[in-house]
């Protein structure tokens, strides 16, 4: 419907610092002040109306993976989220993030295939391969905002350190997913308890935590603005909130199951818990939050990883790790705030307008972004018919969930 009237609605606008229950008027996916006629009344009463959303890492599985997903089932899966806006690392197989032409394309694709705007982070070396700069020129002319090396180690740190410069010359951001790889080696869980009893190969907190310490002193030297992805530990938090009370220029993410799920999970080798960074401690958890309460961690992401059901079918350390987010994430955000952690407009923000300002567009995200109605007390099953993605690798599969999106508001350009 291109005009649509939502009464007794609760809006949630992070732009305006807005909770409040109106009336409300869309036409073509934008918010207008009235409207003479409209094709569609709808009864928001307990419902919210919020921003779509930005994540700041999803894989989308194309070029290259299309098993797992393609930029149409994930692209739909995104959109009938209410995520709009959708940044993806630059690790496709094969890797074609380090030629700003292809690149281009692939944004043309996404929104071709399923009405998402695909932003895609620049290879920060030559294919990943950490040992030559890319061209990070081109990737820029290309679109790029920012480079990262995705998970693929570097070759020594001087190649790191170039790199930095390369990208601070370009006012570009590099994109950390912080692990050291000779710490990490062959580990594929939280070192816990459960590991241990399990006897499965572990990634301590230590492998997160010097690398961060190591880039951040060298983004100290560099000048580059920073963005560290995907934290999992309390360690990290405090890192990250002693280089912002320093001054420099880092921001954080961290992925929604990190906020709620824990190691435990993985009790009895269930390979659909095997994510990377892993799943830690309750401890970890709590500081997670207490982290992004307090503003040392900038936002939320999904980190989606679909994968097929192949890929999770081999004895647990020889599974591929990655978890289906998309349909559960709306879900999991309303049980931050029934919880307690977040009102229902610090939530919003944290996955709108936050994300927007770590990727550096949030003027074009509040041109681009439509509007997603969000039923907060729906109660649903999580099953395969009921998801959106190709990936149905997701511990939370068969669980009863809480919050659902309703309709998104946000009509092709």
């Amino acid at each position: 419907m291109s005009s649509v009237k939502i009464e007794n609605v609760r809006i949630l606008d992070p732009i305006q610092q807005l909770d409040q229950i109106q009336t409300i008027y869309l036409k073509d996916g934008q918010r207008v002040d009235a409207l003479d006629s409209v094709d569609q009344t709808i009864d928001g009463t307990g419902h919210w109306l919020m921003p779509t959303m930005v994540d700041l890492c999803a894989r989308m599985r194309e070029p290259g993976q299309q098993q797992h997903g393609t930029l149409a089932s994930e692209g739909k899966a995104a959109r009938a989220n209410g995520i709009l806006h959708v940044i993806t690392p630059p690790d496709s197989k094969p890797i074609v993030q380090d030629n700003g032409a292809l690149i281009h394309g692939l944004v043309e694709k996404a929104w071709q295939d399923a009405q998402i705007h695909l932003q895609i982070i620049g290879a920060q070396t030559q294919g990943l391969k950490g040992k030559q700069p890319a061209n990070m020129a081109g990737l820029k002319k290309g679109g790029c905002t920012s480079v990262s090396n995705a998970n693929a180690p570097f070759a020594d740190d001087d190649v790191v350190i170039r790199t930095l410069e390369y990208a601070a010359g370009l006012d570009l951001t590099v994109v950390f997913y912080p692990e050291e790889h000779q710490i990490a080696k062959d580990g594929c869980v939280h070192e816990g308890f459960v590991a241990s009893r399990q006897g499965l190969p572990m990634i301590p907190v230590m492998a997160e935590t010097i690398a961060i310490a190591k880039y951040l002193l060298m983004i100290e030297a560099t000048g580059v603005r920073a963005h560290f992805s995907l934290l999992s530990s309390g360690a990290a938090v405090e890192l990250i909130a002693a280089a912002k009370a320093k001054g420099l220029a880092v921001t954080a993410d961290v992925a929604m199951h990190q906020l709620h799920l824990t190691d435990d999970l993985i009790d009895g080798f269930n390979a659909l818990a095997h994510v990377r960074p892993p799943l830690r401690s309750e401890q970890d958890k709590v500081q997670l939050r207490e982290g992004l309460k307090s503003g040392v961690i900038d936002a939320i992401c999904t980190h989606h990883e679909p994968l097929s059901a192949s890929a999770k079918m081999m004895p647990f350390a020889e599974t591929e790790p990655g978890m289906s987010a998309f349909d559960s994430y709306v879900a999991l955000g309303t049980q931050l705030v029934r919880e307690g952690v977040f009102s229902p407009l610090e939530w919003v923000e944290k996955v709108t307008l936050s994300p927007a300002k770590v990727a550096n567009m949030q003027n074009r995200w509040a041109n681009e972004a439509g509007w997603v109605l969000v039923n907060p007390e729906e109660k649903w099953q999580l099953d395969a018919k009921s998801m959106w993605s190709q990936g149905k690798n997701t511990p939370l599969i068969g669980q009863h969930l809480q919050g659902k999106v309703v309709a998104v508001f946000a009509l092709p350009k």
